[in-house]
């Protein structure tokens, strides 16, 4: 891959990135709603979820989800769903928050790595994202790489410039609820904020078409 492309695509996705987004909401709603470690899974969950929707891309199946109105608005709306879910159960069990502080971290991990994957895998405007602009940064001709690796590695550029970006918004949303644990009230209005933030974000995303 020739280095001018590569460096052009890293500053391109940096751009996109460090600007709040979908993914950039999501984390800071988790991070006020059930803290720092918790948000830093599920950052790591949710680019996960991306890379794979770029290796779907790579191997051919982001030209079928660009194009076809159907299949976007499907995964559309199992996205929201998804995140509207989230934001109730955080509103909801706002009041039980400080036990889930004091529970098995290992559970905790694991459900906000599970959470974070679903989200980045249904939020189905990566997946156009990927299928626009990967084509445009590869290498077609005289490359002793094919292509569809070629689109995997950017996926991987993409990703890990967005792993760093979004646990930097994590830890500053944590930073900011370190002071509301002090007193449950503020905790309980807190986790309930959170919550607001990702059932806004779902109904955004369930408004939102191919061209947004």
């Amino acid at each position: 891959m020739a280095p001018d492309r590569l460096l052009a695509f890293a500053l391109l996705s940096l751009v996109l990135i460090v600007v709040p987004g979908p993914s950039v909401l999501f984390v800071i709603g988790r991070a006020l709603s059930v803290g720092r470690r918790a948000a830093l899974a599920t950052v790591v969950g949710n680019e996960a979820g991306e890379y794979v929707q770029a290796a779907g891309v790579a191997g051919g199946l982001g030209v079928i989800l660009a194009q076809s109105e159907l299949v976007f608005t499907i995964v559309k709306l199992a996205g929201a769903g998804y995140l509207a879910y989230l934001g109730l159960q955080a509103i909801r069990k706002r009041r039980s928050v400080l036990l889930l502080n004091r529970s098995t971290l290992a559970y905790r991990d694991g459900r906000a790595l599970r959470d974070g994957f679903v989200v980045g895998l249904t939020n189905p405007k990566t997946t156009v994202f990927f299928a626009a602009v990967l084509p445009q940064f590869v290498t077609r001709a005289g490359s002793a790489e094919p292509v569809p690796v070629q689109m995997l590695f950017l996926g991987l550029v993409f990703v890990a410039i967005a792993l760093v970006s979004d646990s930097i918004w994590a830890l500053v949303a944590s930073q900011a609820r370190a002071w509301f644990v002090r007193s449950p009230r503020r905790l309980e209005t807190l986790s309930a904020a959170g919550g607001v933030v990702m059932i806004g974000l779902a109904a955004r995303l369930a408004v939102a078409n191919r061209t947004d």
